[in-house]
């Protein structure tokens, strides 16, 4: 098939994989509508807390869009003040409301009622005979049905009553993992001596006290991100792909939502020249659902410091450059800010400069030299076929 002929729901697909994958997620989509009404807030709001919760996982974009695509008609619900507390009657004030513009007349609806009206009575005795029979099969198949029904409902009610027992046994608020910044409860005399993620013994610098807690609980910790007045407030995790964490928490559980995560070509130490944390634009904010906010120069001047601190070292960074870029195949000849992570020479250091500085949405007045250590933040960007929204920061301290 031709590449300008792999299309879903308006995506267009470079390869025949995503195709696919982008037709699972659009026969998984029909299958929601067909079994959800959309114009019900009840329904529509049960759909959302699915969504939410991860029960239905999407492959592609198309999957992305059906997900905002809910999620605005859920804000525009709230606008309308229906939440999902009173979203139960909200479909039916709604019809009775239009029920009670179109006013009939009393006689009308009595003619209408008794039209066509006949008693059993009125046939012979045979065919009443007939009609009784069918009655009763008909009793027969709705108590069947409603049988089945009930075993189901049980089952249904059963699958999701364990699915959010476990969620809810095993799910840790990023509150709560903030809280035990600093914690001793469950900090270890033992210390990552040796660091041989990028096939190398290097013996490593001494946890921070602050990040003992949290190291224990997940040695994939590699540091955390904050940025002030903002949602942004997460542990970076790392290990030797780019993928586990596009779907996995902190407590590596399944998540949609995944994990902020270091690009698995970085060191820490010895350090790379640019450090490249990735995480998903999730709708709802979170991740890095809020960072395209930088795309205005007012914001990234409000918000131009961002806090990175590795598990060895605290760091603090000044927003530099703010781009929309995208992931492109091998063989095009173009900047790919995601391969920038080593500068070997003042040379190249200085051409990454100057591409990203060709490509920023506006000037901060903040530039780098050769030397300086640099951090890049990076997430979807829809507004281009994969897009990304890059924001990159110089270390200042």
């Amino acid at each position: 098939m031709p590449a300008d002929e792999l299309t879903v729901a308006g995506r267009r697909f470079r390869t025949h994989a995503d195709y696919e994958a982008a037709l699972r997620d659009q026969r998984k989509i029909d299958s929601i509508k067909a079994q959800t009404n959309l114009n019900d807030p009840k329904q529509l709001y049960e759909l959302f807390q699915e969504l939410q919760s991860g029960i239905y996982r999407f492959e592609t974009t198309v999957g992305n869009d059906f997900d905002d695509e809910i999620y605005e008609k859920i804000e525009a619900l709230k606008k309308q003040g229906i939440t999902a507390e009173n979203a139960k009657n909200a479909l039916k004030d709604k019809k009775k409301a239009k029920k009670e513009k179109i006013p009939r007349s009393p006689k009308a609806s009595k003619t209408k009622k008794n039209v066509g009206k006949k008693k059993l009575e009125d046939y012979d005795k045979n065919m009443q005979e007939q009609i009784l029979e069918e009655l009763k099969k008909q009793e027969k198949r709705r108590k069947l049905i409603v049988a089945v029904a009930s075993v189901v409902a049980v089952l249904c009610f059963g699958y999701f009553g364990i699915y959010y027992f476990y969620s809810a046994r095993t799910s840790m608020d990023y509150n709560e993992l903030a809280a035990l910044k600093g914690s001793e409860a469950l900090s270890s005399t033992q210390e990552r001596n040796e660091f041989s993620l990028h096939k190398q013994s290097v013996k490593m610098p001494d946890v921070l006290d602050e990040y003992k807690t949290l190291y224990e609980k997940n040695k994939k910790l590699i540091g955390w991100l904050k940025i002030d007045d903002t949602i942004i407030d997460y542990p970076v995790m790392q290990t030797n792909n780019n993928e586990y964490y596009l779907e996995h928490n902190f407590n590596q559980e399944y998540d949609r939502n995944g994990s902020l995560f270091l690009d698995c070509d970085c060191q820490i130490y010895p350090r790379s020249t640019n450090l490249i944390i990735y995480g998903h634009h999730m709708k709802s904010g979170q991740m890095f659902g809020q960072l395209q906010k930088y795309a205005k120069a007012s914001y990234g001047k409000k918000h131009s410091i961002i806090q990175f601190d590795s598990i060895y070292e605290k760091a603090t960074y000044q927003v530099m450059y703010v781009f929309r870029s995208q992931v492109y195949s091998e063989n095009d000849v173009v900047f790919k800010y995601y391969q920038f992570i080593e500068a070997n020479s003042e040379k190249e250091f200085d051409s990454y400069m100057q591409e990203m500085a060709k490509l920023s949405l506006y000037d901060t007045g903040v530039t780098a030299s050769y030397g300086d250590s640099l951090l890049t933040l990076s997430t979807c960007d829809n507004s281009q076929e994969d897009g990304r929204f890059v924001v990159v920061a110089k270390r200042i301290q």
